[in-house]
């Protein structure tokens, strides 16, 4: 296992911009207040969605979207640094209007109405290959 203690200097509360992709807002938000690191919360709706399943065997992201209107139940992630940049890892339970609950890493997304909820870390988190999963992970 890797951990490490980490110091909070900041927390944001944001509404995302309808029209806008709901991972590029959260990472704006965190390029705009220079988190290098940090964890978010998230709540809305996307008027479709790109998710992404890891499949472990092939070492492969498996793609579906969904072109309609869903309910953001729940949606969580963390800011680190990736070849450099922010970037925002997000993961979401989405709804369908019966209930029906799809989930995975939210690769885009386009906001109807969203809200985060943002706290930033001291020390920058960085992704760097790992030759075991084939992921991009921070230490």
């Amino acid at each position: 296992m890797h951990y490490r203690d980490v110091t909070t200097t900041g927390e944001y509360l944001a509404r995302l911009e309808t029209g806008a992709d709901w991972r590029e807002e959260i990472e704006s938000l965190a390029r705009a207040e220079d988190v290098e690191a940090g964890w978010f919360n998230a709540m809305g709706a996307v008027q479709d969605a790109e998710v992404w399943f890891y499949d472990q065997a092939d070492t492969e992201y498996q793609s579906v979207t969904f072109e309609e209107p869903l309910e953001v139940a729940a949606c969580v992630g963390n800011i680190a640094l990736l070849d450099g940049e922010v970037f925002a890892h997000t993961h979401a339970v989405l709804s369908r209007p019966s209930g029906q609950a799809l989930a995975g890493h939210l690769n885009a997304g386009t906001v109807f109405a969203g809200e985060v909820y943002l706290r930033a870390f001291e020390e920058p988190l960085v992704r760097s290959h790992d030759e075991v999963t084939d992921l991009d992970l921070w230490l």
